[in-house]
């Protein structure tokens, strides 16, 4: 009996070695194919790039056998064997990845920040070794966004699957969850009856002309602090109004995420520490409704930002319990406020119900004639009120030019004229009226070119959220007035701050360095434009790859990328195009008008690409 228990038990053991073998062997055939085209579609954390992969909690294992990803676009010889066959795809959990403002990073990195003042909100962005290498998927289900003029209203639920503020703000009118889709009824915290009735009860304080807030043009460009789903901004369109929405990352949900899948203007970004993005005098109208700031700390600081960022006898619209409510701590609020506001001679233009709306001189003349030490101060004559990137906010008052205080106000042409018009500020770059007509007229004949380039692919709705990543002018934005098309301008943070001039005709934009990313969530632009970026990014050193991934990154599936520049570069792109799933639209050569000679235009398009898991909830 023993004898025959010890045979069984060999053949069980060389049963199970069997076993075992085939299944190393399958291991082996399995991941040894994923090396070619299918790994593309893959996911998981061994997609990360080694060098990254404490990111996520992981060991810092590297080999030593990444390639770099400075990668220049002059080639070697050599260059097929450094550029990779296909990028893998992110972890299923970074489909909302925003590189510069993740709090994991945080976190991992033990940056020492001071909540209080919203540091944890404020660009924050991952060093080198800890750059993601691989293309962000989309969420389980994704499908193409409904167009726009219908997503003002309505957004896939599968595309922004965050439903914490429909049930949060339930009784305000954010958004209501309904069958596949999220529904936008256009409420918000101080207008839970709609948008359009509070923006026409705000212009009738004012008495503008048929309760229009454009006031026959004169308001254009509006900034929205805490903008929650951005309905404010959404319901100025129909009055020639566009707003930056602006909110940060925070505990309520993907504000910004909906916004811009709605086909809205907007930004992430917070009134912390550091000035926000836009050059002085940039905006007719600031809005907040219960927007929870504290407008009284440090001094003022945050509310002195606004200022800087008014135009003279620009307005701020405040809709918050301290308006209104009698309690003795809103009181105290409202009492300190007032006291303030009234040192940066400001006044009250209108009051009623649950709005205040304050109004920013004209001219220096009452700050000249306020008592000595009088607080806020006036800023430094050495500061340069436009300077934006990375610069810390200052408690003081920006004082106007002399021009200015001559013109006693902008001096800019009502809206839709001041587009084409040679703004004021034009004077601070050396260009004369002569330069900035031939921009225009030089961009309208480019963009012209574009379309037809793009003609076989896109309808009238094809578009709606595009940024021009070097805008120069704003002249591309200014050539697409008569499509249903709104632009993020784009200024590089270390060349001509034009974009002062860009808000001066009626635009919209921000400041940047294409060497880190965007402050965006993935897949919120139709089409960018690019014009030389890459070759300005080599010059700083930095690598062409990382900014293709970035651009994928904030590409809609199905969007546009139009890149100008020269041969080099154009060649250095099809390289990556099967990595990144774009395909080539059309090639031209820039033509007489270039700025360099050989500068070629190359359009493609981002296909859209599903992973396994989503694949499998799309079914």
């Amino acid at each position: 009996m023993r004898g025959r228990s010890d045979g069984g038990q060999k053949k069980r053991l060389i049963a199970s070695l069997c076993v075992v073998a085939i299944f190393l062997c399958f291991l082996y055939v399995y991941y040894g194919s994923s090396n070619h085209g299918a790994a593309a579609l893959e996911y998981g954390s061994r997609s990360l790039r080694k060098l990254g992969s404490s990111y996520l909690g992981g060991d810092d294992d590297t080999d030593g056998k990444q390639y770099d990803s400075s990668t220049k676009f002059g080639l070697d010889k050599g260059e097929e064997d450094i550029v990779p066959k296909t990028f893998p795809v992110c972890d299923g959990r970074h489909s909302e990845l925003i590189p510069c403002l993740d709090r994991h990073l945080i976190y991992q990195m033990r940056l020492k920040l001071d909540l209080s003042v919203m540091e944890h909100y404020e660009r924050h962005c991952p060093p080198p070794e800890r750059r993601y290498n691989c293309l962000i998927p989309p969420p389980p289900g994704y499908k193409i966004p409904i167009k726009w003029p219908q997503s003002r209203d309505e957004v896939w639920k599968a595309n922004i699957p965050h439903t914490h503020l429909a049930h949060e703000k339930s009784d305000q009118n954010w958004m209501v969850v309904k069958g596949e889709k999220i529904v936008f009824p256009g409420g918000g915290t101080h207008f839970h009856y709609g948008a359009d009735k509070y923006i026409a009860s705000i212009a009738n304080m004012l008495n503008f002309s048929h309760n229009n807030l454009n006031d026959e043009g004169r308001i254009r460009t509006v900034l929205d602090v805490g903008c929650g789903v951005a309905s404010f901004g959404a319901y100025l369109l129909s009055s020639d109004i566009i707003a930056m929405s602006l909110a940060p990352n925070d505990v309520h949900q993907n504000q910004i995420q909906f916004a811009l899948e709605r086909g809205i203007p907007a930004y992430l970004g917070v009134l912390g520490t550091k000035r926000l993005p836009y050059p002085s005098r940039s905006f007719e109208l600031a809005h907040c409704s219960r927007c929870r700031i504290d407008w009284l700390q440090r001094d003022g600081i945050l509310l002195l930002e606004l200022d800087r960022l008014l135009r003279p006898g620009g307005y701020f619209a405040y809709s918050s319990p301290e308006a209104y409510a009698q309690d003795e701590e809103d009181l105290r609020i409202w009492r300190e406020m007032s006291a303030l506001v009234e040192r940066m001679c400001w006044r009250i233009a209108a009051k009623r119900n649950q709005t205040v709306i304050w109004q920013k001189p004209l001219t220096n003349d009452c700050y000249m004639e306020r008592e000595p030490g009088t607080k806020p101060p006036l800023c430094r004559s050495d500061d340069d009120p436009d300077a934006v990137w990375g610069v810390a906010m200052e408690a003081c008052i920006t004082p106007y030019s002399d021009h200015h205080q001559k013109a006693k106000g902008s001096g800019l042409a009502p809206w839709p004229a001041r587009l084409t018009s040679p703004p004021p500020r034009l004077a601070d770059f050396g260009y004369s009226s002569e330069m900035f007509e031939k921009d225009t007229e030089t961009w309208r004949h480019r963009v012209g070119s574009y379309w037809d380039l793009l003609s076989p692919k896109i309808e009238a709705d094809t578009v709606r959220n595009l940024m021009d990543m070097k805008a120069n002018l704003g002249s591309f934005a200014a050539a697409l007035k008569s499509k249903n098309v709104w632009v993020m301008n784009v200024v590089p943070e270390d060349g001509p701050n034009t974009l002062k001039v860009i808000y001066d005709r009626g635009l919209i934009g921000t400041t940047h360095n294409w060497c880190e990313a965007f402050s965006t969530y993935p897949r919120t632009y139709d089409l960018l434009h690019a014009w030389t970026v890459f070759s300005d990014i080599e010059k700083k050193g930095c690598s062409g790859e990382d900014l293709l991934l970035e651009m994928d990154r904030i590409l809609r599936p199905s969007g546009f990328v139009i890149i100008r520049d020269k041969q080099p570069v154009i060649d250095f792109i099809k390289k990556y195009l099967s990595a990144l799933h774009w395909e080539a639209v059309a090639t031209a050569d820039a033509g007489a008008d270039s700025d360099n000679e050989g500068d070629v235009v190359f359009i493609v398009q981002k296909k859209l690409w599903l992973t396994s898991e989503s694949l499998r909830n799309s079914e």
